[in-house]
């Protein structure tokens, strides 16, 4: 197997996708934040000092998504026609589920990923003062359709 993003000498570079379809795509990543039960009561309460944690979290983990080929060297830019950032707060963590969608020429997953990742990081932001001990875990692509190689489920 090679790799695509390698030339024949082993440099990084940048696919040319301009000879591929455009298809609708979408990608569904997922992530958790283990937070101590002291932040699980407050965002099921009060809030925690920050503000609205799960509010914040969510515009972040759209902005994340949005901002992914500045932060991911060799992803193509491509036209996000859709992205929902879900927050579900648990008894041991804050689970995060993100769908990005496109029609383009090139995937959609990094997007997902990336979004799920800033999401995390906006939720230790927002409870740090409270649990310094929070933590990013379990980041991973659940599901893409679309394009030449179809449908994927973990």
């Amino acid at each position: 197997m090679s790799f695509t993003h390698l030339d024949e000498s082993g440099a990084a570079r940048m696919v040319d996708v301009t000879a591929k379809a455009v298809t609708a795509r979408v990608a569904t990543a997922a992530g958790r934040v283990l937070v101590s039960p002291e932040v699980v009561a407050l965002l099921r309460g009060e809030g925690v000092p920050k503000g609205d944690a799960i509010a914040v979290a969510r515009i972040a983990g759209i902005a994340g998504a949005k901002r992914t080929p500045d932060l991911i060297p060799l992803c193509h830019p491509v036209a996000l026609h859709g992205v929902t950032v879900d927050l579900e707060v648990t008894d041991e963590a804050v689970e995060i589920t993100v769908t990005a969608r496109t029609a383009d020429r090139t995937g959609i997953e990094m997007e997902a990923l990336t979004s799920v990742a800033v999401t995390g990081l906006t939720v230790i932001d927002m409870v740090k003062a409270v649990d310094p001990r929070a933590v990013i875990t379990d980041v991973r692509l659940l599901a893409k359709s679309g394009g030449k190689k179809g449908d994927w489920t973990r």
